[in-house]
């Protein structure tokens, strides 16, 4: 094996994890593989001799692109990262053409997606709130992707957290959905049946995904009978944005135990999916929502 394909192979055993960087970051797949692809390229310019932690040199660097792909987005507006739950669809999960690695990518995406509002962020912010909250990379280290002292790194991740939780405007339509997933989730606590079947459409799909496959549930009656008896004791649930819809988190005794997000059309629910799997939610919800 020659000195690249040496090099190349340690290489290979870090894609994942500075893919996950750079999606969490970028807030897209295709965007990521470029940050990835470019990191690699600036490796084998190096040709590895003289680096003695090859992840924390690679974390670095794919900061760095990630930092500049950011800021020349400019004034184009940068778009919220969001998770596709729909892709954890228990038909996907049984295709051997999905890829197992880009699913589990896809689920630990889930915290950042429901409260990172992206365009809310300058991207300093932007990458100092991924790389610490979700990767837990000190901040020296960040800062030496930054160019900024420890101190400021930390007061931007400190503001990008003030920002996320503050999150953006709703329009009209928005508040109206969440009106109706409000009432959902109040009707759902009482084990009001009736309160239920006011606001789900005749119709109503549920999708729920947890760590034994996909359960499909469809009709008001059947959907409302199994939210009433499907209430967690001590449960606390916090508002997200998932896929553009409104949804929530569901913590008991300080762990997220599922995350859904509703479909709403003409004031009615018409789709609800789910996922329920404390482990991958507990890896993922950043640290700081409680």
């Amino acid at each position: 094996m020659t000195g690249e394909e040496q090099l190349a192979a340690e290489f290979e055993t870090h894609r994942s994890y500075l893919h996950a960087i750079a999606f969490r970051t970028l807030g897209s797949h295709a965007d990521a593989d470029d940050a990835v692809q470019e990191a690699w390229l600036r490796l084998a310019r190096t040709g590895g001799g003289d680096i003695e932690d090859l992840r924390g040199w690679l974390t670095v660097v794919t900061g760095r692109i990630c930092l500049d792909a950011l800021r020349r987005r400019g004034v184009r507006g940068e778009q919220p990262l969001e998770l596709s739950i729909g892709m954890l669809r228990g038909e996907a999960a049984g295709d051997p053409g999905i890829d197992p690695e880009e699913e589990a990518l896809l689920a630990d995406s889930v915290g950042v997606a429901l409260y990172v509002v992206m365009d809310a962020l300058t991207p300093a912010e932007r990458v100092s709130f991924v790389l610490h909250e979700v990767f837990e990379i000190p901040f020296g280290s960040i800062a030496a992707i930054l160019g900024r002292s420890t101190a400021a790194t930390k007061m931007l991740a400190s503001r990008a957290r003030g920002r996320i939780r503050l999150g953006t405007p709703t329009t009209g339509a928005d508040a109206a959905a969440r009106e109706v997933v409000d009432a959902f989730l109040a009707a759902a606590g009482r084990g009001d049946l009736d309160g239920l079947l006011a606001v789900l459409a005749p119709e109503v799909e549920f999708r729920a995904t947890g760590p034994r496959g996909t359960m499909v549930v469809r009709g008001a009656r059947e959907v409302a009978t199994r939210a009433t008896t499907g209430a967690h004791r001590g449960a606390v649930g916090h508002p997200a944005r998932i896929d553009g819809d409104p949804g929530v988190l569901v913590m008991v005794g300080g762990r997220p135990v599922l995350v859904m997000a509703f479909t709403v059309t003409g004031g009615a629910i018409t789709v609800i999916r789910m996922l329920a799997d404390p482990g991958r939610l507990a890896q993922a919800v950043p640290s700081w929502v409680a």
